[in-house]
């Protein structure tokens, strides 16, 4: 009997190690960091990369006319340490936000919401602090990866691109100081 528990016991151990130690890139959405420097301040986006697997994104999985976290597990967040960011009529003063999305067809909007560690199915309209509009761009090849880039356009000028599929998404910023 104590052979068996024993032997139990180490089965039990080995299994839980092995969980627990999936590395990042094993996993269904690992998380994944975006980083810029736009005006010599650094800005960060905080992401899970779900993949396509082979399956229809925009219209099904992420389905039209409903706000989304682009992304997984928790919600996407931007961050920037050491200055503000303006962008369209938003203004936000320096710290973390979650970036939501409301897809449609013809028109995407951006969601900025003070809830920077909301889980990602957990939008709460009311700490919503305001939307711009994105600009879309169809992609000649699609991306299997949800990815975000943080693109410096000069000065304190910068871009956020959410890029999924064969759509490009992305918003204008200014960095103030």
């Amino acid at each position: 009997m104590q052979r068996r528990t024993f032997l139990f016991s180490g089965l039990a151990a080995a299994a839980a190690t092995t969980v627990s130690s999936v590395p990042a890139y094993a996993q269904a959405s690992p998380p994944k960091v975006a980083n810029g420097i736009v005006g010599g301040r650094g800005i960060t986006i905080n992401y899970y990369s779900p993949s396509m697997r082979g399956r229809k994104i925009y219209g099904e999985l992420v389905p039209y006319g409903q706000v989304w976290c682009p992304g997984a597990n928790w919600a996407t967040s931007i961050t920037s340490l050491d200055a503000g960011l303006e962008i369209g009529t938003i203004k936000l003063q320096w710290g973390s936000y979650s970036i939501w999305v409301l897809p449609n067809e013809k028109e995407w909007l951006a969601i900025i919401n003070s809830d920077a560690k909301a889980f990602h199915l957990d939008h709460e309209p009311d700490k919503d602090i305001g939307r711009i509009k994105m600009n879309l761009k169809t992609l000649d090849q699609p991306v299997e990866s949800l990815t975000f880039e943080i693109r410096s356009d000069g000065g304190n000028k910068g871009t956020v691109a959410l890029i999924w599929e064969k759509t490009e998404a992305s918003f204008p910023f200014t960095v103030v100081p």
